[in-house]
C-alpha cells in the first residue's frame, strides 16, 4: 500500500517542475503580448482603433449601402426643400449634417480617414525599414559606417521638418504615396539612433563572437543573431510613427499643403470649415473629434506596447 502511495505522490514535483519550466519558457513576445492584452486600457484603444480603421477602409461599401451618399455628392434636395447648406446633424438622412456644399460630412470622415490612417501606416513603414537598416550598420560594422549614419542622423534632426515638407509641397503635386515618402524619409532618425545603441550593446555578447568565430558573415549576423533582438523597439516606435504621421499631414492639410481636392483628409476638412465655429460648428468638431481618438488610441496602443516589451517592467 505505500509502494502504491510513494508511486502516486512522486510524480507530483516533476509535474510542478514542468510547469515551472513551461512558464519560464514562454517566448518574450508570447509574454510580452500577453502582458499588453493584460492591459484594459489598452485593449480598449485597441479595439477603438480597429473600429475607426475598418468604417473608414469600409468608407466605399458603406456609402453606397447604408448612407447612400458619395463622396462629393452634393445633396440637391435640400435646396428644394428651402434647406440652405451647412445643413444640421440630423437633417434629411444627414447624421452629421452636411458641409457648405451639401455633401455629407460623416461620408467624408470616413474617406478622410483612409488618407490620414494610409499615410500614417506608409510613413512607419518607410521609417522602420530606414531606421532600422541603417541602426544596424551603424552599430555592428561602426567605424566610418557609424560616422556617415551619424552624420546622416544629425543632419536629419536639424532639418525643421515641417517648413521642408511645405516647399515640397510648393513645387510638387502631394498624393498619398509622395506625401508619405516625404514625410517617412524625415522620421527615421530617432529609431536609428535606439537601434544603433541596442546593437552596440548586443555586439559585445558571447554568442555573437561565438558566431563570429564559426565563420558567419556580417549579413547573417545582423539578420539572425542582430535583428530579432530589435523587433519590439520597432514595433512600439512604428506605433508612435503612425501617429505623427497623422498629425503631420492633418497640419499639412489644414495649411493646404496636403492632399489636393477633391480628396478629402481630416486636416483639410477642418482648413475648410474654419470659419464655421458659429454657425455650423459641427463641420469643426467632427474631424476635429476624429483626428483626436485615433491619435489618442495610437498612442495609448504604443504606450502599452513600449510597457509590455520593457524587460524592466515585466512582472515576475
Amino acid at each position: 500500500m505505500n509502494k502504491v502511495a510513494g508511486s502516486l505522490t512522486e510524480p507530483a514535483p516533476r509535474i510542478v517542475a514542468k510547469t515551472k519550466a513551461r512558464k519560464v519558457s514562454k517566448g518574450f513576445f508570447a509574454s510580452s503580448f500577453a502582458q499588453f492584452f493584460h492591459s484594459k486600457l489598452s485593449v480598449a484603444s485597441l479595439i477603438l482603433f480597429s473600429i475607426i480603421a475598418l468604417l473608414s477602409y469600409g468608407a466605399d461599401w458603406i456609402s453606397q449601402n447604408i448612407l447612400h451618399q458619395d463622396r462629393d455628392q452634393i445633396d440637391f434636395d435640400l435646396i428644394s426643400k428651402g434647406i440652405q447648406p451647412p445643413a444640421p446633424p440630423g437633417t434629411l438622412n444627414h447624421l452629421l449634417g452636411t458641409d457648405e456644399l451639401g455633401r455629407d460630412i460623416l461620408t467624408r470622415i470616413l474617406f478622410g480617414g483612409q488618407v490620414s490612417i494610409t499615410i500614417g501606416f506608409l510613413v512607419a513603414v518607410i521609417a522602420v525599414l530606414i531606421g532600422t537598416i541603417l541602426g544596424l550598420l551603424a552599430g555592428y560594422y561602426q567605424g566610418w559606417v557609424d560616422d556617415l549614419v551619424n552624420l546622416l542622423v544629425q543632419v536629419i534632426l536639424n532639418i525643421p521638418a515641417l517648413f521642408l515638407l511645405i516647399m515640397l509641397s510648393i513645387y510638387t503635386t502631394p498624393s498619398i504615396l509622395s506625401l508619405s515618402l516625404l514625410i517617412g524619409l524625415l522620421s527615421w532618425a530617432g529609431l536609428t539612433r535606439q537601434v544603433r545603441g541596442a546593437v552596440l550593446s548586443l555586439r559585445s555578447r558571447d554568442y555573437i563572437a561565438a558566431a563570429e568565430v564559426m565563420g558567419a558573415s556580417g549579413f547573417r549576423i545582423l539578420l539572425v543573431h542582430m535583428l530579432p533582438n530589435v523587433v519590439s523597439l520597432m514595433i512600439v516606435v512604428a506605433s508612435f510613427n503612425i501617429a505623427t504621421a497623422i498629425l503631420i499631414e492633418s497640419a499639412l492639410s489644414y495649411l493646404n499643403f496636403g492632399i489636393s481636392v477633391p480628396v478629402p483628409s481630416w486636416g483639410s476638412m477642418l482648413s475648410d470649415s474654419q470659419t464655421r465655429f458659429t454657425n455650423a460648428p459641427w463641420m469643426v468638431y467632427t474631424p476635429a473629434l476624429a483626428i483626436f481618438l485615433t491619435v489618442l488610441c495610437i498612442y495609448l496602443i504604443a504606450d502599452g506596447l513600449r510597457d509590455a516589451f520593457d524587460p524592466r517592467l515585466k512582472s515576475m
